[in-house]
Order: structure tokens, then sequence, then C-alpha cells
């Protein structure tokens, strides 16, 4: 079992509802899922990038992710419908919880001027959204073998019914918001 589920599962759960103030242990905010998202402007000329793109994805997760296609034409970008985009992947359960132990402990401190993650990118139901510049602060990703630097966005879904009791989660769960 992920070493940040047992901590939550036999700490967290009766600090958080201390903290918020909670009558019932099923009322604390969970992770619910992850999900990373890769898309891909290049893609568009270049099918080949979504291959390479969808491989670091994989090794970053250790899941295969889907490939997202366009859902409307756009004429003035070259786009067609249905045209494979980008790459997605959905995490849930335990390896939700080791990606994010490896997100907080290993690659954010390895972005480059790293002083905290802005507390301002909560969607007002306590999901987290983050976006990050390059896919090498994972040290899964070897950099002889990239041909490009990409982003990724990050989007941590909870439980939590509003922004202070998603950032409690979040903050008791280890993630390095800023002052």
């Amino acid at each position: 079992m992920a070493r940040l589920k047992d901590k939550f599962s036999k700490e967290g759960i009766s600090k958080l509802k201390a903290e918020l103030k909670l009558k019932n242990d099923l009322e604390v905010p969970r992770l619910e899922k992850i999900t990373l998202n890769m898309c891909l402007s290049e893609a568009v000329q270049n099918v080949k990038v979504l291959e390479k793109a969808s491989s670091e994805l994989a090794s970053i997760t250790g899941q295969k992710p889907i490939i997202t296609k366009a859902k409307k034409a756009i004429s003035n970008f070259k786009l067609r419908k249905d045209q494979p985009l980008g790459v997605k992947v959905t995490l849930r359960k335990h390896r939700m919880y080791e990606f994010f132990d490896r997100l907080v402990n290993t690659a954010l401190p390895r972005v480059r001027d790293f002083r905290g993650i802005s507390p301002k990118a909560f969607d007002g139901r306590g999901n987290y959204s983050l976006g990050i510049r390059e896919q090498i602060i994972f040290p899964e990703i070897n950099y002889d073998k990239i041909d490009k630097v990409r982003g990724l966005n990050i989007t941590i879904t909870t439980t939590a019914k509003d922004d202070a009791s998603g950032k409690a989660l979040l903050s008791y769960l280890g993630m390095p918001f800023r002052n």
C-alpha cells in the first residue's frame, strides 16, 4: 500500500476532522483522482510526436495514456474533427497516491527557482489544477531520449466541498503552497 495513503488513513482523517470541525469521518475530504494531460499543437503536422509524448507520460505515471482527439474542426489552425491532438491519463487509488507522493517530494523541488505553488489555482469546489512547463522534472524521464521539452497539466480532484477544505487536505498531504 502507498506510504501516503497509510499515513492519511491512520492520522490524517482524525487531524483533518478536528481542523475542519467535521462530525463524521466520512465527511473528511479525500483524493478522488489525478488527471495528467498533454496537448500537443505540433501533432497536427506530425503524428509521431504523440507516440513520444505517450511513452513519456506512460513512464511518468506507470499507466498507458489514451489519445485525445479534436472535438470540432478549426480551419485557422488546420485542425480537423477527430484528429489526434494530445494524450491523457487518469490515476486512481494506489497509483494516484504513489504519483502524488513522487510529485510533491521529488518532482516539484526539481523545478527551477521553486518557491512553492500558488494557493489560488483552486476551482471553487476543492479541486486543484497545476501546470508544469517541463516534463524533465520527473526522475523517470531520461534526458538523452527526449527530443523536445513539453509541458503538462495536472488536475487533482478531491471530494472537498470548498477551496478551504481542499487546501487543508493538500497541505496535510505535503503540497508546498506559497505563503
